[in-house]
């Protein structure tokens, strides 16, 4: 009889613990940008907010900007998972409605991520190839439901994301923590359904 035995994987207990000193810095950068504003970070203040020497914190991150892509790609994986766990409906005009509900409220519930993932708040910040592959994902899936409501024209996509995006920025701006265009956001969607989609037929009266 041959005893086949198995072998737990070792564990790079180094890398580890890497992996958790950058999440600990990604989660005081947080703090920090929604304290002080995305382009008031400063390393120094990050460093000091977890007890690390300025100097340690770039064997973790290099530059100031490394950051701010480490954070670009956490808040577009954020915003793929929402999307995931979404229950998409069939119906084109309610399927544009949760689309619309679910970017304008991701939007609205973090006003610093809002800046950093769709506005261009730090001057001669780029994301990286890789941080901005995940935002191409975000894109094309949107562009996917779009289809799957049975719109393929470029234009309308256009008007869709202009559309949504500025209700976002409406609600960010103008009023933080509320809910003054969220409220209108199917409002706004029916009113673009109407538009390339058609008025709904009237209900028949008995």
């Amino acid at each position: 009889m041959i005893l086949i035995m198995s072998v737990e994987p070792i564990r790079d207990r180094r890398a580890e613990r890497r992996e958790s000193t950058r999440a600990e810095i990604l989660d005081a950068a947080w703090e920090l940008a929604r304290a002080q504003g995305l382009a008031g970070l400063s390393l120094r203040d990050v460093a000091r907010r977890i007890g690390m020497r300025p100097p340690s914190l770039y064997w973790y991150f290099d530059s100031k900007h490394a950051i701010y892509d480490a954070m670009f790609a956490e808040a577009n994986r954020q915003l793929l998972a929402r999307l995931a766990e979404q229950d998409w409906p069939a119906d084109p005009r309610a399927l544009l409605r949760l689309t619309a509900r679910v970017f304008v409220g991701f939007s609205a519930e973090d006003v610093e991520r809002y800046q950093l993932l769709f506005q261009r708040t730090i001057p001669d910040f780029e994301p990286s190839p890789g941080s901005y592959a995940l935002a191409v994902q975000v894109f094309e899936q949107m562009r996917a439901r779009f289809a799957a409501a049975g719109l393929s024209d470029p234009a309308q996509f256009d008007l869709w994301t202009a559309l949504v995006a500025g209700l976002a920025a409406q609600q960010t701006s103008n009023d933080p923590g509320g809910d003054r265009w969220l409220r209108l956001v199917d409002e706004a969607v029916d009113m673009y359904a109407d538009r390339v989609l058609g008025k709904p037929a009237p209900r028949r009266t008995r």
